[in-house]
């Protein structure tokens, strides 16, 4: 009987970024739900400050350096991770995909070796240098299959205020907003705070325009408080995207599935148990209510999910994505907020709950996620690198 190889999968997780205990949660929940039949994994940990990591235990060895963070033991942190995982780095050249053993001082050694050939990339990373197109310009220089959207998708929709222009541009349906720099507020609070008593009004958001998981996130009620959250918001990006509130609105999510031809799953209400779906309300928080389907009509329901698919398509996404929605309780008009291409997969996240309620168990999904890299890969290798003039090809 032959034996047929299974595919390597590497899962990356951690990161450079505010929302790295976010991705630890994910990460453990996909490395329990994947099919170890199908697959060999691979689990990649980032740490907070940029080192790679490989090894049977550095989902465990990252919490343990998330709490030595926390409690301030930074030298113990530092010696364990070179006694429990073996640095490593990823090769940016096609036809060596794999991890690059390093030194336990984090230096390449003058004759490198190759400890594990990777088929396929799951980058379980949320927010900066993970869901930002950083990471997918490292798979593509090492041109390797990796799970999600494509480095201009990803960028896309990482900054909201591009992705709020570009879904404008397409005449998507949002909410009046304002885009203001951290240095514009700098210079001059006075002028940033006229401009939105004139333009939005209260209350309104104050978010940073390059994070996720509602860090960073102030819900602004009077003038009093818009100074406090811009100054909040400007520890996290130089770019600020402050929006009208959505007033008597359901919170809706749908999760998209695809590439060229994607779909959307049915929708889902958030319930938040604070005032607005913050982090706390998002990943601390056992109150807020899930609800599925949304409790919407089923005109909504379409319009919602017509939207979500041509959202995931305006933005170039690929693989997956959530599209957050807010659905005015009264009229039922529908307002597009924001696209996340690398959703979370935590046990209580929409994103696998939502394709769950829609006929696609959670190992399914990675098995369909993995199919869908691996499936865009292929359609990129039919493109030409040199130039070659038509008569010179053989192909018609």
């Amino acid at each position: 009987m032959q034996v047929t190889e299974k595919i390597r999968v590497g899962i990356i997780f951690g990161g450079r970024s505010s929302e790295h205990e976010v991705s630890l949660t994910s990460a453990s929940c996909v490395l329990k739900a994947v099919d170890k039949t199908k697959y060999d994994i691979i689990p990649i940990g980032i740490t907070k400050a940029g080192q790679w990591l490989v090894g049977d235990d550095v989902l465990a060895l990252l919490s343990s350096q998330v709490r030595q963070l926390e409690a301030k033991e930074p030298r113990q942190l530092q010696s364990s991770a070179s006694q429990e995982a073996l640095p490593v780095s990823l090769l940016p050249v096609p036809g060596k995909a794999g991890l690059v053993a390093l030194d336990v001082e984090g230096e390449t050694p003058q004759i490198p070796q190759l400890t594990n050939r990777l088929d396929v990339v799951f980058p379980v990373l949320h927010g900066t240098y993970g869901e930002d197109g950083a990471i997918q310009g490292l798979m593509e220089l090492a041109d390797l299959p990796y799970i999600g959207a494509g480095i201009t998708g990803s960028a896309v929709a990482m900054d909201k205020a591009i992705a709020k222009a570009v879904l404008s541009a397409g005449g998507f349906p949002q909410l009046p907003y304002l885009v203001v720099l951290r240095s514009q507020w700098e210079k001059d609070p006075a002028l940033v705070q006229k401009e939105v008593e004139s333009h939005l009004a209260y209350p309104c958001f104050v978010k940073p325009a390059s994070l996720g998981s509602s860090v960073g996130i102030s819900k602004v009620r009077n003038s009093g408080e818009l100074q406090p959250a811009l100054a909040e918001a400007a520890v996290y990006d130089r770019k600020f995207v402050i929006e009208k509130d959505a007033g008597n609105a359901r919170e809706v999510e749908c999760s998209v599935l695809g590439n060229d031809e994607p779909i959307a799953s049915v929708p889902g209400e958030i319930i938040p148990s604070r005032e607005f779906y913050d982090y706390v309300a998002k990943y601390h928080d056992d109150d807020s209510e899930l609800i599925i389907p949304a409790r919407i009509s089923a005109k909504a329901t379409r319009k919602v999910q017509d939207l979500a698919v041509q959202a995931f398509k305006a933005l170039d996404c690929a693989g997956m994505a959530r599209v957050d929605f807010f659905v005015d309780k009264a009229t039922e008009e529908v307002y597009i907020n924001e696209i996340n291409t690398i959703p979370g997969f935590t046990p209580i996240s929409m994103y696998p709950k939502l394709w769950e309620a829609s006929g696609l168990p959670y190992g399914e999904l990675i098995d369909r996620l993995i199919e869908l890299a691996i499936e865009r890969h292929g359609d990129k290798q039919r493109n030409e690198t040199s130039f070659r003039p038509k008569e010179m090809r053989s192909e018609p």
